[in-house]
């Protein structure tokens, strides 16, 4: 069992879904449970010094032993929040799966997983996870033109999206596994005023209203109509470290600058 400081709340995150992997299982005072502990402290021990994101593997290359651990932070929080997250999803993930030797656990700020394989540097769209915001548009047909780009824009105000990708995979594998969840998030979400798809190597989530913190560094966006009929796309990439507005005919806007 991990052994994290009391001094560790949740009070800062928000805990959202997760999965335990039931095809192989460990028992406590085994070779895997020690390299398990040793991953998620070294994990929880990197946090305030990482981007972000960390991997850490303890037990050698090959064998059942072995304990692959990453996360990834949402790239708009506080980096002293970052830390916190992974120590609490480390408590939480191994509390809710004690026995199985591959795990992932998603927090609105964070996400974490471990396993006895290898998990670096692989794009993985599963276990996938689609959250729907509680509310329905008035007109969901409109609104899923919206989402699918094909847009006419004289409903709806504001759009706000954000997608991210784990920096241990390529930037052409993080648009496939970004290009799938975009498909996935019109079919799990339809008619929703929110939704989110989270994967292993990206994820995806859009809302009617700003959810995420725009880099201070960065210059505003780019002036848009306020007419009734213009509506503004805010796209956050987190990952691709690009950031895209889209005009009132849906297309998009060169990067205007690094996250």
């Amino acid at each position: 069992m991990l052994i994290i400081s009391p001094n560790v709340t949740a009070q800062e995150t928000t805990y959202r879904y997760h999965r335990c992997i039931n095809t192989t299982f460990f028992t406590p005072n085994t070779a895997f449970s020690t390299n398990l502990n040793e991953t998620l402290s070294s994990l929880i021990s990197n946090a305030p010094r990482s981007n972000g994101l960390y991997n850490s593997s303890i037990g050698g290359l090959q064998g059942p032993d072995r304990a692959d651990g990453l996360f990834l932070c949402r790239g708009d929080i506080s980096p002293d929040l970052c830390p916190i997250c992974v120590k609490v999803a480390s408590k939480k993930v191994t509390n809710l799966c004690p026995k199985q030797k591959e795990a992932i656990i998603w927090y609105e700020e964070c996400m974490l997983r471990y396993s006895n394989r290898s998990i670096f540097s692989d794009m993985e769209e599963d276990p996938r996870v689609y959250l729907g915001n509680q509310n329905n548009v008035i007109h969901p047909s409109q609104f899923n033109q919206t989402l699918a780009e094909d847009v006419n824009f004289t409903t709806f105000t504001m759009l706000y999206g954000l997608v991210q990708c784990t920096l241990d995979i390529v930037s052409s594998e993080c648009r496939i596994c970004l290009a799938a969840c975009m498909s996935e998030i019109r079919k799990c979400c339809n008619g929703k005023e929110g939704g989110r798809v989270s994967k292993p190597s990206c994820n995806m989530r859009f809302e009617i209203y700003p959810f995420y913190y725009m880099a201070s560094h960065l210059p505003p966006l780019p002036a848009t109509s306020t007419s009734k009929s213009g509506k503004h796309l805010h796209l956050q990439l987190l990952g691709l470290s690009y950031s895209y507005a889209s005009d009132q005919c849906g297309t998009l806007h060169e990067p205007r600058g690094l996250i």
